[in-house]
This record gives C-alpha cells, structure tokens and sequence, in this order.
C-alpha cells in the first residue's frame, strides 16, 4: 500500500488537533471532572480526555480507515496501511485540571508498529489555551503557526534553561529530585512545566535549551519530538541510543554533547533500569 506523502498526513494531523483541542478547550469552560485515577491517586485521566480521544479516533478513522490507532486512553487498533497514529488528546492533564495553560492535543502518525523501530512521518501538537499550534513533518521543518522553527545554538551549558517532568510515583519522584539535586549548580535553572509534548516544542522555539525526562510513553514524545527533530535537535539518550521510556535528552547537537556526560553519572547514581 502507498505510504501518503508526509506533508498530507500533516494536513490531517493538524486538522484533526485543532478541532480536538476546541472541543477539550470547551470542557475545560465549561468545568473538569475527574474519571479515574491511572498508576496512582495524582495521575489523573478526565472525562474530557476520553471525549477527546473518541472524537480524535474517529476522525482519523473516517479519513483513513486502515490506519492502525494508539492513543493513551483507549486499546490499541492495529491497522493494515502500515501507519499507525499516536495520540495524547490531552498532554498535561494536571495543568488541564487546574487550568494552568500549559496542555495540549498530541497527534503523530508513524510508519511501523514498534516505537523501538517506528518513523515518525508528521506531528501536531495544539495548545489551546495560547492559540498555538506547533507542526512537522520529517523533511519538511517545523513551525509555529505557520513560521519556521530553529533550535539556537551556542548556548554555553551554564546558561541553559533545562525541562524535566517527574513520575507520578513518590518514590521515583525522590530519585528524580536527586537527578535534578545534582544538575541544578551546573546550569541557568530547572524548569517543570507539566507537558512532555510542549516541553519538547519548546526546544524547538527556543523556549527551553534542553529537555530531558524519564518514563515517557511513546503518546507523550511521537510529535514532539519530530517538532524537535526537525528544529534542528538532537533527540536521543545516552550515546547512540533511541530516545524512549528509559531516557529522552533533547536539545542543539552542541548543548546535548556537554550535557551527556553530566547526565548520565546521575542517572547511574540514581536512577534503577527496573523503576520508571
């Protein structure tokens, strides 16, 4: 089957965040309420996001019905195109529940179905609350409402503005202040701002000089880190390896060279393969 080219499937990735995120903007008008707790009592899921996710499957589904589905709030559709869409309907949903702006609509359609091997061909990521649609498709660059995007460079390790995000989990929470212990006398400062997705849209608009985090599923990167990517980041680990739940490290080639090795001791230190 022919695989679309990535500017089309851009065109509906975006078309299908914009619409998501005006609905999930009105539930958020309109009052949030809670549906369930997930891997503990702080790690939420609303109602909002599941109306979201539906109204996002559906959409996708009626445009190219063949197309597998992966999204962070409903099972898992394998399709028989050889795309699959990853979706967030709503990424920062903490933020989303106190009305902090910092939420938004992830949608990224990759080739193959393994994220340990997957291409990521096109992403959207749509904030809301700030009118701020961030896009891209491999080859083709990103922008922010329609401008290009291009990660700074030269920016020493000791005036680089960092983002992290932590667990939902206390005691992982602990290991990863410890990390964040060790980092904070070696850069400008530290920032949490609640979103994997916007974090990583961040770099890429020079918001944030380098984002790292731990436990990220493939939903909370797949778009944001193509927006990244094709910004002119480097997204990865440590040493050669894929980004993935394990460790994703984002920023300019140069800043992500000096800030591997500073890093990566910590995690040693504190970290453990088996927690996440």
């Amino acid at each position: 089957m022919t695989i679309p080219a990535p500017t089309e499937l851009l065109r509906l990735a975006q078309d299908t965040a914009l619409v998501a995120g005006e609905l999930a903007a009105r539930r958020r008008a309109e009052g949030v309420e809670v549906a369930a707790s997930k891997s503990s009592p702080e790690d939420i899921v609303t109602f909002a996001d599941r109306e979201t996710e539906n109204l996002i499957r559906a959409l996708l589904a009626e445009a190219r019905p063949n197309d597998g589905f992966f999204g962070e709030e409903s099972a898992a559709t394998p399709g028989t195109s050889g795309l699959t869409w990853v979706v967030d309907p709503i990424d920062g949903t903490v933020n989303f529940l106190y009305g902090i702006p910092a939420w938004g609509v992830s949608i990224a359609v990759v080739e193959g179905d393994d994220p340990a091997t997957w291409t990521t061909l096109a992403g959207a990521v749509f904030n809301p609350a700030l009118g701020e649609l961030f896009t891209a498709s491999v080859g083709g660059g990103s922008h922010l409402n329609g401008s290009r995007l291009q990660v700074p460079t030269g920016v020493p390790l000791n005036l680089a503005l960092v983002g992290t995000g932590f667990s939902y989990r206390a005691a992982m929470r602990l290991r990863q202040a410890n990390v964040v212990h060790g980092l904070i006398d070696r850069v400008r400062d530290i920032r949490r701002i609640g979103s994997a997705a916007l974090d990583l849209c961040s770099v890429a608009a020079g918001r944030l000089d380098l984002y790292y985090e731990r436990g990220l599923n493939p939903w909370d990167q797949a778009a944001g880190a193509l927006v990244a990517r094709e910004a002119g980041a480097r997204v990865g680990a440590f040493g050669e390896e894929r980004e993935g739940i394990d460790l994703l490290i984002a920023g300019a080639p140069d800043l992500y060279a000096d800030f591997e090795p500073i890093l990566a001791p910590l995690f040693t230190q504190f970290m453990s393969s088996q927690e996440r």
